[in-house]
């Protein structure tokens, strides 16, 4: 599966209980990046998509149901239970520090991943927003 996060400096996924993906051209992005294929997600996260056409599978057990090559966006979550079927991460960085509250427990590059990939866009929250992809050595 290929993990799909937004996160801060601080490896942060939410702060004061809300969370840190929300941005309309990250969305755009995610959009464009999992085209024709399925992404899955659990309800909470369904919920930032439901105006867009994207083939989404929302289940409270996502990271169990997703096969080899599909997409998982996470944003509330834990992933290092099922980090041996990881193949790809695609982080989206905020540039920034958030008092966070719930933190990704996985860094990629301390866990047989390296970078192949990143490049800096505009989005609508942020003014530079940095988009990396990492896969598995």
């Amino acid at each position: 599966m290929k993990v799909i996060v937004a996160l801060d400096d601080d490896n942060g996924m939410m702060f004061n209980g809300r969370r840190q993906s929300r941005d309309a051209v990250v969305r755009e992005k995610i959009a464009e990046i999992t085209y024709g294929s399925r992404l899955w997600m659990n309800e909470y996260s369904r919920k930032q998509f439901q105006d867009m056409e994207i083939n989404i599978e929302a289940a409270d057990d996502f990271l169990d149901k997703a096969a080899e090559g599909e997409y998982c966006f996470i944003e509330d979550t834990g992933i290092s239970g099922v980090l041996e079927r990881v193949e790809e991460f695609i982080i989206f960085r905020w540039n920034r520090r958030y008092p966070g509250d719930l933190k990704f427990d996985v860094i990629p590059g301390e866990n047989g991943f390296a970078c192949i990939g990143s490049g800096e866009f505009e989005g609508r929250s942020h003014d530079k927003i940095t988009m990396e992809v990492w896969r598995r050595l």
